[in-house]
């Protein structure tokens, strides 16, 4: 079984930066998903998509409200990757989680954009900034 460890979270003041990483260990062998993604949730509020990267090429996605702020990057194929994320504001703390899933080719982009899609998920890891 493959699970994911988020890591890098913290305290930040608003207008700061933090990068998260997550980390794909276990049976990583034949590890098939190819689309990783970041999801948050604040509290009180819905989980929301953040961004994915395409394990193959390295394709970002973002959401409108961090795009040219936030960056994601594959570590290695199947295995991992990076969220940088620069101009923090009050609302992007929450609790961010790490997820991956194996999209077929046939699949829209717009998928990888689902939560319901994902199939393996982190345990999360939160973010807070201080205004």
């Amino acid at each position: 079984q493959v699970r994911l460890i988020e890591s890098g979270g913290g305290l930040v003041q608003a207008g700061g930066s933090l990068r998260l990483s997550c980390v794909a260990s276990g049976r990583t062998s034949g590890f098939g998903h190819n689309v990783m993604g970041w999801f948050r949730q604040a509290p009180g509020k819905d989980g929301e998509f953040v961004a994915a990267v395409r394990q193959n090429d390295g394709m970002p996605y973002y959401s409108d409200f961090v795009e040219g702020r936030f960056t994601i990057s594959r570590v290695n194929a199947n295995y991992g990757m990076n969220l940088q994320m620069t101009s923090l504001k009050a609302d992007d703390a929450g609790v961010y989680y790490c997820a991956s899933g194996t999209f077929g080719y046939s699949r829209p982009e717009s998928d990888y954009f689902k939560g319901s899609e994902y199939q393996n998920w982190g345990q999360g890891t939160q973010v807070t900034v201080s205004s």
